[in-house]
């Protein structure tokens, strides 16, 4: 584009918007099947799986100008994320089944999964035929990985900003460059 305004980042590139498309296509599914029409809480589960997945693409496309908006927008996402961890984890709760424990083996093999695949079609095979217990357990794992990558990502956008600045800066460095100052 230019050298005031960049381009903006390839969201559907970036690893936290694979495994947000996956969560969230898990979180539909698991909503459709296992819970009651009728029941706010589909509402709920799938408007925070929607958030957490559109909130990545709306930040990423408003960096070029506003690396405060893109870093809101990512933590926006990432409290999305954090409530529909909470109704998974508050299914599994209600309902007296039993969430995965690191070091048990579905544990550990789901988070070797979860940080090897981030294909929504691989998921959307492997819960096919699951009870929806698992199926919150293996989103809830996910869940946890989202948050993670998530972190980081905001935490390598501030750090980005520290170095380099934003829009504002690299408004004001032209103008002065074209003055001759």
């Amino acid at each position: 584009m230019s050298e005031l305004i960049p381009e903006a980042g390839d969201y559907k590139n970036l690893i936290c918007y694979k495994k947000a498309d996956v969560i969230y296509q898990i979180t539909f599914f698991f909503c459709e099947h296992f819970l009651n029409k009728g029941d706010r809480t589909i509402d709920q589960m799938v408007q925070a799986a929607r958030s957490g997945k559109q909130n990545i693409v709306e930040g990423v496309s408003a960096s070029p100008t506003s690396n405060k908006t893109e870093l809101k927008l990512l933590n926006v996402s990432k409290a999305s994320f954090k409530e529909l961890l909470e109704d998974f984890e508050d299914y599994l709760k209600t309902r007296g089944h039993k969430q995965w424990q690191k070091g048990e083996i579905e544990f550990e093999t789901m988070r070797k999964i979860g940080s090897t695949h981030n294909d929504a079609d691989y998921y959307m095979k492997l819960i096919a035929a699951r009870p929806p217990q698992t199926i919150a357990n293996i989103a809830i794992i996910l869940l946890n990985q989202e948050d993670y990558l998530l972190y980081k990502f905001i935490q390598k956008k501030s750090e980005d900003f520290l170095n380099s600045g934003g829009f504002t800066e690299r408004l004001y460095n032209l103008r002065k460059k074209k003055r001759g100052y």
